[in-house]
């Protein structure tokens, strides 16, 4: 039985890649500073019959429905827990969809489990993975040559067992690892291989939290010894769990008269702060080691952008100033509600704000088609009007950040840790590019994308037209000649612009400009939901009324941001 020289040459890859990860870890727990990520992929030393015969492997993908994308990518809204209601994430059910609908969407049961919060603690489970990662890669070679059978659609290192640990780890070390999953799912996910975005929706959906001594500590730590009477209950297993932190319900006394008002209370996860560049210094380390993510994604860049986000959404102080800054500008639309923040019991890790109780839109899809239509104009109006008045968005793409209250008529708003300011430069730029889209105009969309940053205006005429037809699609629903309103059921933008994101990664100059990281992510959320709703809406009308009605007063930047030029 003979091993192929493919085969051989994935293995030393990966072999290096563990012994990079090992020297990288040791390198972190012996200094103080930052471990910078400089891994360099082993592909470009291949021979170049190999290295493309990978490069091919790797662009394959189980080809997957959009209904399919769109609803087990955004699944990781899944905020609930046990016998906790799987409509929102703040408990009390409303509007319902229909038995069968729920069962294919209910998350898994999350689990209790000790977030690992010490360097030395985190640095065993990823050399851990490591070495799991390579002894599994190392069977499945030795299987596969045994059977005969090469399959190079399939990465070595991504085989079954391999998937599961990655699956596993990355749900008990929560923070960046958890993050970064997540991160790269919304990214150009059409050119991961089908094993990676398997591992990825599988992150989405699957959450550990804490128990309950852990959780304790934090709030000892952040809010005094007597942390426990300072609210009235306080449920010690959370209703929600995610990347950095979990929510527990609790009662605090509010108001003059002391009346009980239902809180939620957010509480970090011990030493996720602290781990961040070196934990997505390994993930970037071990991503490398087989090379199973193209070139084009820039994940050095996705991984630098990642890393200063996750920094911003562990300061609970942050989120609690957006949250008021968002509140104030939607305090004379009564379509909006915003959760008011309990300063009093609230810190940079641990954060107290009103307990919302509406339904997550992630179950709305069988709700009535007048509904549907409201809450999908109210919420794409809503993402344009973060850009275009306010220049202040809440980026983070998770339905379940969106809850319908059938009792008050409002959407209600939750999680405003991954709240970005832009420049006014920055969106004028980019508006001018959309607009650009909108009308169709080539020129001016190459232009409007050298200047905002997109290219460099050296890029090959293939990569110019591939970036001028995602443009242009993104302004279907907003031009004036095409239906209104737009059906969003119907539409085919997104599956256009994926199909145009294999060219585009393969032949981009730069990576993409820092801000559309966070802003195309939201807008991609947005469109999705949409088209989950299978709304009706007046884009252009929309964009029309936006464009030429004056801006409100913009309340004053917090203290520390990265505000924009005004």
């Amino acid at each position: 039985m003979a091993i192929t020289t493919t085969t051989l040459l994935q293995l030393a890859s990966i072999s290096r890649g563990m012994a990079s990860i090992f020297q990288a870890a040791i390198r972190v727990q012996t200094r103080q500073e930052p471990y910078i990520l400089t891994w360099k992929s082993p592909a470009s030393s291949w021979p170049s019959s190999a290295g493309s015969r990978l490069a091919k492997a790797s662009s394959l993908r189980q080809k997957r429905s959009f209904h399919s994308v769109a609803t087990t990518r955004n699944n990781h809204a899944q905020k609930d827990l046990g016998d906790q209601s799987a409509s929102n994430p703040h408990g009390k059910a409303g509007l319902r969809s229909s038995p069968g609908q729920e069962d294919e969407e209910r998350p898994s049961p999350l689990r209790a489990s000790r977030v690992p919060s010490s360097r030395l603690g985190r640095l065993f489970h990823y050399g851990g993975l490591a070495a799991g990662i390579g002894w599994g890669t190392a069977s499945e070679a030795l299987r596969r040559t045994a059977a005969g059978h090469q399959d190079p659609s399939h990465p070595l290192a991504l085989s079954e067992a391999n998937v599961r640990r990655l699956v596993d780890k990355l749900t008990k070390m929560r923070g960046a690892a958890l993050k970064l999953g997540q991160f790269l799912a919304i990214q150009d996910a059409k050119i991961l291989p089908p094993q990676i975005e398997e591992v990825l929706v599988k992150v989405q959906c699957t959450a550990d939290y804490m128990p309950f001594d852990q959780a304790e500590n934090v709030l000892k730590e952040a809010l005094g010894k007597d942390w426990a009477h300072k609210f009235s209950n306080f449920t010690q297993v959370p209703v929600a769990a995610a990347s950095i932190g979990q929510v527990h319900s609790a009662g605090v006394a509010s108001g003059e008269n002391g009346a009980i008002v239902k809180a939620a209370v957010k509480v970090q996860f011990p030493g996720v702060y602290e781990s961040i560049q070196s934990d997505l210094s390994y993930l970037g380390l071990l991503a490398g080691t087989s090379s199973i993510l193209p070139k084009g994604l820039f994940l050095s860049k996705s991984i630098e952008v990642l890393g200063q986000e996750l920094k911003d959404e562990c300061d609970y102080t942050r989120e609690a100033r957006y949250g008021k800054r968002m509140a104030q500008f939607l305090i004379d639309d009564p379509r909006f509600a915003v959760p008011r923040v309990f300063d009093h019991l609230s810190t940079e890790k641990v954060l107290t704000t009103e307990f919302m109780s509406g339904t997550s839109l992630r179950h709305a899809a069988k709700w009535p088609q007048a509904l549907r239509n409201k809450i999908g104009h109210d919420v794409l109006e809503l993402c344009f009007r973060e850009i275009l008045h306010f220049r202040l968005m809440q980026t983070d793409p998770n339905w379940s950040n969106f809850l319908w209250n059938e009792e008050t008529q409002q959407i209600e708003l939750i999680d405003f840790g991954a709240t970005r300011e832009y420049s006014k430069e920055f969106i004028d730029g980019y508006l001018k590019l959309l607009q650009a889209g909108i009308a169709g105009n080539r020129a001016d969309c190459i232009e409007a994308s050298i200047e905002l940053g997109y290219l460099t205006g050296n890029e090959c005429e293939t990569m110019l037209e591939s970036q001028y037809k995602t443009v242009k699609a993104l302004g279907e629903p907003f031009r004036e000649s095409s239906r209104q309103p737009y059906d969003f059921s119907q539409q085919t933008v997104t599956d256009r612009v994926r199909a145009e994101i294999p060219t585009m990664v393969r032949l981009r100059l730069k990576p993409p400009p820092i801000e559309t990281y966070s802003l195309n992510r939201k807008l991609s959320g947005m469109f999705l939901l949409c088209n989950r709703l299978g709304s009706h809406i007046d884009c252009h009308a929309i964009l029309d009324h936006l464009l030429h009605h004056q801006s409100p007063t913009r309340p004053p930047s917090p203290p520390g941001s990265s505000s924009s030029k005004a």
